[in-house]
């Protein structure tokens, strides 16, 4: 499997799943419910829609493990993740915030789902997590192990972060793509929402073959200068309510930005 054989739709819309907090975390409700029908519903407003793939992440568990996730937590993403891919007909990520690549692994190779966002998967960065590592030795090991063929989709410069060793974008593309073994580069803004940057988008470009996706700060403003450049997007904040991440997804958003990403195509 690779990305163009997984999406059928040229430069793919992957909306987000924010999920609400899970078991464990500082703001969790107490009620798993709210979880499962808050993902759900959002689901629904996208399935009227042309929007490509989801990816479902634990967004509101702040604040987060740098690296290896709590059962409960592995546990509950796993359920939403296979309630998720039961309703619908397009691909379906997971992203295991903060880096717990081989948890993101295991839930989508058991929920059948299609690929995983790994923030740091070569490397390492100062986060507000602290040191984080990326582990590709460990995350390949066990794909292979797994006899699975869920994609890996990996940062490059990932926000809310800063190079612990600053080697530039293009070497770290390189290795990516050549070490690392990703199957799709994400290029993002500097934080959740913000604009990623056109020259940050060729720097990456002249630096791989593999499909590049824009990973923030997309909207139907900026569409244009962006959509020549990309194999794909990545989008939360647009969705929500005010462009704000932490909102609800919001069905006029929703329509706004897909109409306008149709009259650009």
């Amino acid at each position: 499997m690779i990305f163009k054989d997984l999406f059928k739709n040229p430069k793919p819309i992957i909306a987000c799943i924010h999920l609400m907090p899970l078991p464990g975390s500082p703001n969790y409700s107490g009620k798993i419910t709210e979880v499962y029908d808050i993902a759900l519903s959002e689901v629904e407003i996208y399935k009227r829609y042309p929007i490509n793939g989801l990816i479902i992440e634990n967004f509101r568990d702040m604040p987060f493990y740098p690296n290896k996730l709590p059962a409960e937590t592995i546990a509950a993403m796993a359920a939403v993740t296979r309630e998720i891919v039961n309703v619908v007909q397009i691909p379906v990520g997971v992203n295991a915030l903060r880096n717990d690549a081989q948890s993101a692994l295991a839930i989508a190779s058991a929920t059948e789902a299609d690929f995983i966002r790994v923030n740091v998967h070569l490397d390492a960065v100062v986060a507000d997590q602290g040191i984080i590592e990326g582990a590709a030795h460990e995350t390949l090991r066990l794909r292979a192990n797994l006899k699975s063929d869920v994609l890996i989709f990996a940062d490059v410069g990932v926000k809310h972060s800063a190079p612990l060793g600053n080697r530039g974008l293009a070497a770290q593309t390189r290795d990516l793509s050549e070490r690392g073994l990703a199957d799709a580069v994400i290029v993002s803004g500097e934080s959740t929402g913000s604009e990623t940057q056109t020259e940050d988008i060729d720097i990456v470009r002249q630096s791989t073959n593999l499909p590049i996706l824009i990973g923030s700060g997309v909207t139907p403003e900026n569409l244009g200068k962006v959509y020549s450049k990309m194999d794909g997007l990545i989008v939360g904040s647009t969705f929500k309510k005010d462009g704000k991440a932490d909102n609800f997804v919001e069905e006029a958003r929703v329509k706004a930005f897909t109409e306008r990403i149709g009259k650009v195509r």
